[in-house]
Protein backbone atom coordinates (compact mmCIF):
# COMPACT_ATOMS: atom_id res chain seq x y z
CA UNK A 1 0.00 0.00 0.00
CA UNK A 2 1.51 3.58 -1.04
CA UNK A 3 0.47 6.81 1.00
CA UNK A 4 1.08 9.51 -1.59
CA UNK A 5 1.00 13.30 -0.98
CA UNK A 6 -2.20 14.21 -1.87
CA UNK A 7 -3.62 11.33 0.64
CA UNK A 8 -1.56 12.72 3.28
CA UNK A 9 -2.73 16.45 2.79
CA UNK A 10 -5.93 15.78 2.49
CA UNK A 11 -6.30 13.55 5.68
CA UNK A 12 -4.39 16.51 7.61
CA UNK A 13 -6.37 19.13 6.11
CA UNK A 14 -9.39 17.25 7.12
CA UNK A 15 -8.50 16.94 10.55
CA UNK A 16 -7.51 20.41 11.30
CA UNK A 17 -10.50 21.76 9.69
CA UNK A 18 -12.57 19.45 11.94
CA UNK A 19 -10.16 20.70 14.81
CA UNK A 20 -10.87 24.54 14.17
CA UNK A 21 -14.69 24.13 13.42
CA UNK A 22 -14.92 22.23 16.97
CA UNK A 23 -12.42 24.96 18.49
CA UNK A 24 -15.01 27.80 17.20
CA UNK A 25 -18.50 26.19 18.61
CA UNK A 26 -19.50 25.97 15.24
CA UNK A 27 -22.54 23.53 14.61
CA UNK A 28 -21.77 20.23 12.42
CA UNK A 29 -18.48 20.93 12.79
CA UNK A 30 -17.61 17.36 11.00
CA UNK A 31 -18.51 19.00 7.95
CA UNK A 32 -15.57 21.48 7.85
CA UNK A 33 -13.65 17.93 7.06
CA UNK A 34 -15.46 16.65 4.52
CA UNK A 35 -15.59 19.17 3.03
CA UNK A 36 -11.68 19.64 3.05
CA UNK A 37 -11.27 16.08 1.92
CA UNK A 38 -13.65 17.28 -1.39
CA UNK A 39 -11.68 20.28 -2.05
CA UNK A 40 -8.12 19.62 -2.37
CA UNK A 41 -7.49 19.31 -5.86
CA UNK A 42 -4.49 17.77 -7.91
CA UNK A 43 -3.00 21.12 -8.91
CA UNK A 44 -3.27 24.77 -6.97
CA UNK A 45 -5.42 26.40 -10.11
CA UNK A 46 -7.74 22.99 -9.52
CA UNK A 47 -8.36 24.02 -5.83
CA UNK A 48 -8.34 27.70 -6.03
CA UNK A 49 -11.32 27.09 -8.85
CA UNK A 50 -13.23 24.42 -6.57
CA UNK A 51 -12.79 26.57 -4.20
CA UNK A 52 -13.60 29.75 -5.07
CA UNK A 53 -17.01 28.31 -7.25
CA UNK A 54 -17.94 26.41 -4.16
CA UNK A 55 -18.42 29.41 -2.36
CA UNK A 56 -20.61 31.34 -5.03
CA UNK A 57 -22.60 27.23 -5.29
CA UNK A 58 -23.31 27.90 -1.46
CA UNK A 59 -24.97 31.44 -1.71
CA UNK A 60 -27.32 29.85 -4.43
CA UNK A 61 -28.41 26.83 -2.79
CA UNK A 62 -28.83 28.86 0.35
CA UNK A 63 -31.30 31.03 -1.65
CA UNK A 64 -33.54 28.20 -3.53
CA UNK A 65 -33.70 26.52 -0.41
CA UNK A 66 -34.77 29.30 1.68
CA UNK A 67 -38.04 29.80 -1.07
CA UNK A 68 -38.22 26.46 -1.22
CA UNK A 69 -38.26 25.53 2.71
CA UNK A 70 -40.27 29.07 3.04
CA UNK A 71 -43.24 27.95 0.47
CA UNK A 72 -43.23 24.21 1.31
CA UNK A 73 -42.01 23.61 4.34
CA UNK A 74 -39.37 21.89 6.13
CA UNK A 75 -39.40 18.66 4.83
CA UNK A 76 -37.79 16.15 2.38
CA UNK A 77 -40.26 17.48 -0.86
CA UNK A 78 -39.09 20.89 -0.13
CA UNK A 79 -35.49 19.75 -0.21
CA UNK A 80 -36.53 17.61 -3.73
CA UNK A 81 -37.50 21.09 -4.91
CA UNK A 82 -34.28 22.27 -4.02
CA UNK A 83 -32.64 20.18 -5.88
CA UNK A 84 -34.75 20.04 -9.22
CA UNK A 85 -33.83 24.02 -9.42
CA UNK A 86 -30.34 23.35 -7.57
CA UNK A 87 -28.67 21.00 -10.01
CA UNK A 88 -29.50 22.63 -13.27
CA UNK A 89 -28.83 26.08 -12.18
CA UNK A 90 -25.10 24.96 -10.97
CA UNK A 91 -24.97 23.03 -14.51
CA UNK A 92 -25.63 26.50 -16.44
CA UNK A 93 -23.16 27.82 -14.49
CA UNK A 94 -20.33 25.12 -14.32
CA UNK A 95 -20.65 24.79 -10.57
CA UNK A 96 -21.20 21.11 -10.61
CA UNK A 97 -18.70 20.86 -7.96
CA UNK A 98 -20.59 22.38 -5.59
CA UNK A 99 -23.76 20.17 -6.15
CA UNK A 100 -23.36 17.67 -3.21
CA UNK A 101 -21.35 19.28 -0.30
CA UNK A 102 -23.83 22.36 -0.43
CA UNK A 103 -27.32 20.23 -0.86
CA UNK A 104 -24.90 18.63 2.67
CA UNK A 105 -24.91 22.16 4.27
CA UNK A 106 -28.81 22.86 3.38
CA UNK A 107 -29.80 19.74 4.90
CA UNK A 108 -28.52 22.02 8.03
CA UNK A 109 -31.20 24.54 7.43
CA UNK A 110 -34.18 22.00 6.92
CA UNK A 111 -32.98 20.16 10.54
CA UNK A 112 -32.61 23.37 12.49
CA UNK A 113 -35.56 25.14 10.56
CA UNK A 114 -34.19 27.98 10.59
CA UNK A 115 -32.43 30.50 8.11
CA UNK A 116 -31.09 32.86 10.92
CA UNK A 117 -28.16 35.25 10.72
CA UNK A 118 -25.65 32.82 13.35
CA UNK A 119 -26.75 29.69 11.34
CA UNK A 120 -25.81 31.49 8.02
CA UNK A 121 -22.39 32.07 9.39
CA UNK A 122 -22.16 28.69 10.71
CA UNK A 123 -22.59 27.12 7.34
CA UNK A 124 -20.76 29.95 5.72
CA UNK A 125 -17.65 29.44 8.38
CA UNK A 126 -17.72 25.34 7.57
CA UNK A 127 -17.53 26.18 3.84
CA UNK A 128 -14.45 28.92 4.29
CA UNK A 129 -12.88 26.31 6.81
CA UNK A 130 -12.91 23.40 4.60
CA UNK A 131 -11.89 25.32 1.32
CA UNK A 132 -9.64 27.39 3.21
CA UNK A 133 -7.60 24.63 4.71
CA UNK A 134 -7.47 22.66 1.12
CA UNK A 135 -6.26 25.51 -0.69
CA UNK A 136 -3.48 26.12 2.66
CA UNK A 137 -2.39 22.48 1.85
CA UNK A 138 -2.12 22.94 -2.10
CA UNK A 139 -0.16 26.21 -2.40
CA UNK A 140 2.79 22.81 -1.77
CA UNK A 141 3.16 21.04 -4.69
CA UNK A 142 6.43 19.44 -6.54
CA UNK A 143 7.47 20.81 -9.15
CA UNK A 144 7.65 18.03 -11.80
CA UNK A 145 10.12 20.24 -13.97
CA UNK A 146 13.21 18.14 -13.59
CA UNK A 147 10.93 15.30 -14.82
CA UNK A 148 9.28 17.09 -18.13
CA UNK A 149 13.06 17.69 -18.79
CA UNK A 150 13.30 14.25 -18.62
CA UNK A 151 11.01 12.77 -20.46
CA UNK A 152 12.44 15.13 -23.21
CA UNK A 153 15.42 13.50 -23.23
CA UNK A 154 13.74 10.40 -23.39
CA UNK A 155 11.34 11.47 -26.43
CA UNK A 156 14.45 13.08 -28.83
CA UNK A 157 16.56 9.44 -28.11
CA UNK A 158 13.30 7.21 -28.93
CA UNK A 159 13.17 9.95 -32.28
CA UNK A 160 16.84 9.30 -32.70
CA UNK A 161 16.58 5.96 -32.36
CA UNK A 162 13.16 4.87 -35.11
CA UNK A 163 15.01 7.86 -37.67
CA UNK A 164 18.24 5.44 -37.35
CA UNK A 165 16.53 2.09 -37.98
CA UNK A 166 14.16 3.98 -40.89
CA UNK A 167 17.84 4.59 -42.68
CA UNK A 168 18.90 1.33 -42.07
CA UNK A 169 15.47 -0.37 -43.54
CA UNK A 170 15.30 1.83 -46.53
CA UNK A 171 14.60 -0.27 -49.30
CA UNK A 172 14.67 -3.38 -47.25
CA UNK A 173 11.52 -4.89 -46.02
CA UNK A 174 11.21 -3.50 -42.46
CA UNK A 175 10.13 -5.50 -39.59
CA UNK A 176 7.67 -4.59 -36.75
CA UNK A 177 9.66 -3.34 -34.54
CA UNK A 178 9.57 0.08 -35.58
CA UNK A 179 6.02 0.41 -35.43
CA UNK A 180 5.81 -0.79 -32.32
CA UNK A 181 8.37 1.97 -31.04
CA UNK A 182 6.42 3.91 -32.68
CA UNK A 183 3.32 3.07 -30.90
CA UNK A 184 5.33 2.95 -27.03
CA UNK A 185 6.71 6.82 -27.86
CA UNK A 186 3.16 8.04 -28.75
CA UNK A 187 1.85 6.37 -25.29
CA UNK A 188 4.95 8.04 -23.76
CA UNK A 189 4.22 11.37 -25.22
CA UNK A 190 0.63 11.43 -23.64
CA UNK A 191 1.73 10.64 -20.32
CA UNK A 192 4.04 13.18 -20.56
CA UNK A 193 1.65 15.52 -21.67
CA UNK A 194 -0.50 15.09 -18.79
CA UNK A 195 2.33 15.96 -16.37
CA UNK A 196 2.74 18.86 -18.47
CA UNK A 197 -0.67 20.04 -18.07
CA UNK A 198 -0.02 19.88 -14.43
CA UNK A 199 2.70 21.72 -14.29
CA UNK A 200 0.72 24.40 -15.92
CA UNK A 201 -2.30 24.22 -13.82
CA UNK A 202 0.51 24.77 -10.68
CA UNK A 203 2.00 28.18 -12.23
CA UNK A 204 0.56 31.05 -10.61
CA UNK A 205 2.19 34.00 -12.09
CA UNK A 206 3.15 32.96 -15.49
CA UNK A 207 0.95 30.60 -18.20
CA UNK A 208 3.87 28.55 -18.86
CA UNK A 209 2.54 26.45 -21.80
CA UNK A 210 5.97 25.46 -23.72
CA UNK A 211 6.01 21.76 -22.18
CA UNK A 212 2.42 21.01 -23.35
CA UNK A 213 2.85 23.27 -26.87
CA UNK A 214 6.12 20.83 -27.25
CA UNK A 215 4.31 17.46 -26.13
CA UNK A 216 1.61 18.66 -28.39
CA UNK A 217 4.06 18.83 -31.26
CA UNK A 218 6.09 15.94 -30.88
CA UNK A 219 2.65 13.66 -30.43
CA UNK A 220 1.81 15.12 -34.08
CA UNK A 221 5.16 13.98 -35.59
CA UNK A 222 5.00 11.13 -34.07
CA UNK A 223 1.70 9.85 -35.74
CA UNK A 224 3.29 11.22 -38.79
CA UNK A 225 6.48 8.67 -38.04
CA UNK A 226 4.12 5.99 -37.70
CA UNK A 227 2.77 6.70 -41.35
CA UNK A 228 6.22 7.09 -42.92
CA UNK A 229 6.84 3.16 -41.28
CA UNK A 230 3.98 2.09 -43.20
CA UNK A 231 5.34 3.43 -46.44
CA UNK A 232 8.79 1.94 -46.28
CA UNK A 233 7.29 -1.77 -46.83
CA UNK A 234 6.62 -0.63 -50.49
CA UNK A 235 9.99 1.21 -51.56
CA UNK A 236 11.52 -1.13 -53.39
CA UNK A 237 13.96 0.87 -55.81
CA UNK A 238 17.63 0.80 -57.16
CA UNK A 239 19.64 1.26 -53.96
CA UNK A 240 21.38 4.80 -55.80
CA UNK A 241 17.97 5.98 -55.30
CA UNK A 242 18.05 6.48 -51.53
CA UNK A 243 21.35 6.88 -50.88
CA UNK A 244 20.85 10.90 -50.51
CA UNK A 245 17.55 9.95 -48.85
CA UNK A 246 19.52 7.07 -46.25
CA UNK A 247 22.30 10.49 -45.35
CA UNK A 248 19.60 12.09 -45.06
CA UNK A 249 17.61 10.32 -42.09
CA UNK A 250 21.00 9.46 -40.37
CA UNK A 251 21.83 13.12 -40.19
CA UNK A 252 18.30 14.13 -38.90
CA UNK A 253 19.07 11.08 -36.51
CA UNK A 254 22.00 12.59 -35.16
CA UNK A 255 21.58 15.97 -35.11
CA UNK A 256 17.46 15.56 -33.64
CA UNK A 257 17.52 17.83 -30.31
CA UNK A 258 15.03 19.72 -28.44
CA UNK A 259 16.58 23.14 -29.94
CA UNK A 260 16.97 22.03 -33.82
CA UNK A 261 14.33 24.16 -35.77
CA UNK A 262 15.16 22.13 -38.32
CA UNK A 263 16.37 24.60 -41.00
CA UNK A 264 19.49 22.98 -41.61
CA UNK A 265 17.74 19.58 -42.48
CA UNK A 266 14.96 21.63 -44.66
CA UNK A 267 17.67 22.87 -47.06
CA UNK A 268 19.08 19.17 -47.47
CA UNK A 269 15.73 17.85 -47.85
CA UNK A 270 15.52 20.71 -51.17
CA UNK A 271 18.69 19.29 -52.05
CA UNK A 272 17.37 15.79 -52.27
CA UNK A 273 14.31 16.85 -54.33
CA UNK A 274 16.78 18.33 -56.70
CA UNK A 275 18.75 15.18 -57.03
CA UNK A 276 15.82 13.21 -57.98
CA UNK A 277 14.68 15.60 -60.46
CA UNK A 278 17.37 14.91 -61.98
CA UNK A 279 17.66 11.13 -62.40
CA UNK A 280 16.51 9.60 -65.47
CA UNK A 281 11.87 8.94 -65.63
CA UNK A 282 10.77 5.86 -64.74
CA UNK A 283 11.35 2.98 -67.24
CA UNK A 284 7.71 1.25 -66.48
CA UNK A 285 4.92 1.03 -64.38
CA UNK A 286 6.13 -0.80 -61.83
CA UNK A 287 9.07 1.65 -61.32
CA UNK A 288 6.93 4.55 -61.71
CA UNK A 289 5.00 3.28 -58.55
CA UNK A 290 7.89 2.64 -56.02
CA UNK A 291 9.19 6.47 -57.37
CA UNK A 292 5.54 7.10 -56.21
CA UNK A 293 6.49 6.01 -52.73
CA UNK A 294 9.55 7.30 -52.35
CA UNK A 295 8.52 11.06 -53.29
CA UNK A 296 5.62 10.55 -50.49
CA UNK A 297 8.09 9.34 -48.03
CA UNK A 298 10.41 12.32 -48.99
CA UNK A 299 7.24 14.93 -48.79
CA UNK A 300 6.25 13.35 -45.44
CA UNK A 301 9.04 13.41 -44.22
CA UNK A 302 9.94 17.43 -44.94
CA UNK A 303 6.13 17.95 -43.29
CA UNK A 304 7.49 15.84 -40.24
CA UNK A 305 10.40 18.80 -39.97
CA UNK A 306 8.43 21.72 -40.86
CA UNK A 307 6.10 20.99 -37.76
CA UNK A 308 9.30 21.27 -35.70
CA UNK A 309 10.27 24.43 -37.83
CA UNK A 310 7.18 26.41 -37.26
CA UNK A 311 7.06 25.40 -33.18
CA UNK A 312 10.50 26.39 -33.19
CA UNK A 313 9.08 29.72 -34.39
CA UNK A 314 5.89 30.27 -32.55
CA UNK A 315 7.63 29.31 -28.88
CA UNK A 316 10.07 30.65 -27.03
CA UNK A 317 11.09 28.49 -24.38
Amino acid sequence: MRIGLRTIKTAVASILSMLLANALNLLYAPAAGIIAILSVGNTKKASLYTGLGRLASLAIATAISFVCFQVIGYNAIAFGIYLLFFIPISATFNLTDGIVVNSVLVTHYMMERSYSVPLLINELLLMSIGVGFALAFNLYMPNIEKQLKEDQEKIEDSFRHILSGMAAMLNHPPRDTLKKSCDKLLIFIREGQQRAQMYQENQWQVEDAYYEEYFSMRRTQVRMLSDMVQLLDGIQVEEVLVEDLRLLLNFTAATFDEDNDGTEILKRIDLVYQVYRSKTLPQNREEFENRARLFQFLQSFKSFIEIKAEFSKSVTK
